[in-house]
């Protein structure tokens, strides 16, 4: 789970700087409007809208496109997309299971876009429950390491808001609990004064699937394809690499 953890972390410190920070910017602002169409456009009382507004902040998304996003979810003006979340499930290659979350206001081409990234990255479409499994919703919290802070500091944080475990991934460390604690949990940082970098549901692997260094490559090849489909939002993958592979896959 770490080295899966430590990757997520990298890629998603990649995402803010690289060339597709237009797409990373496309990705927010769906979240916050999907957010605020199903709980309402009042962040103080939609949790998941304050979330996602506090992600898209903290990767610099323009207040105004904020604003508007949220504005087009809640009804206060017109514009807005009818979508739908949609789960696929796939294999990839060393028999990696795979979660796909796709946010689309068209399932024919979400499909489309999906399974011809699979079949050209050496991966497979699964039958509906055949991966999905292999995965719990929890809630996820990272803690950028600033200040000195340590690992101790951050569980004395959240112990007692239902935290299940706190993992160091080296410039960051991952908090993990119940889907439901989430609030709890991030609330339980902010009074203790520590800056989080993100804090979502997520789908987290029961088991997983140790890769070498060819594995490794063919996976992330396939997760950087899945990642490049304009309606996939999220991939979820059971891998887990050595540190010494991640070196040297760069």
């Amino acid at each position: 789970m770490s080295g899966h953890s430590k990757w997520a972390t990298t890629k998603h410190k990649k995402a803010v700087i690289d060339a597709k920070r237009g797409k990373l910017f496309a990705r927010l602002i769906k979240n916050v409007e999907v957010a605020a169409r199903t709980g309402g456009a009042d962040p103080a009382g939609n949790p998941t809208l304050f979330d996602a507004i506090q992600k898209a902040k903290k990767n610099s998304v323009p207040n105004d496109n904020i604003d508007r996003a949220m504005r087009r979810g809640g009804g206060l003006e017109a514009g807005g997309a009818d979508y739908q979340t949609i789960m696929y499930e796939g294999y990839g290659p060393s028999g990696v299971a795979i979660l796909i979350e796709c946010l689309t206001d068209n399932r024919n081409r979400a499909a489309s876009e999906v399974r011809t990234a699979l079949t050209r990255n050496g991966g497979t479409f699964a039958d509906a429950g055949s991966v999905s499994y292999l995965f719990s919703r929890k809630g996820q919290v990272i803690v950028p390491r600033t200040g000195g802070l340590t690992e101790d500091d951050v569980l004395t944080a959240v112990l007692d808001a239902g935290a299940e475990e706190v993992n160091d991934l080296d410039e960051s460390f991952e908090v993990v609990c119940e889907a439901g604690d989430l609030v709890a949990v991030r609330t339980a940082l902010q009074d203790a004064g520590v800056d989080y970098e993100s804090a979502e549901q997520s789908l987290l692997p029961s088991v997983t699937v140790p890769l070498d260094e060819e594995g490794a490559r063919k996976t992330f090849k396939l997760i950087d394809a899945l990642d490049d489909c304009d309606d996939v939002q999220n991939v979820y993958a059971n891998f887990d690499v050595s540190d010494e592979i991640m070196a040297a896959v760069g």
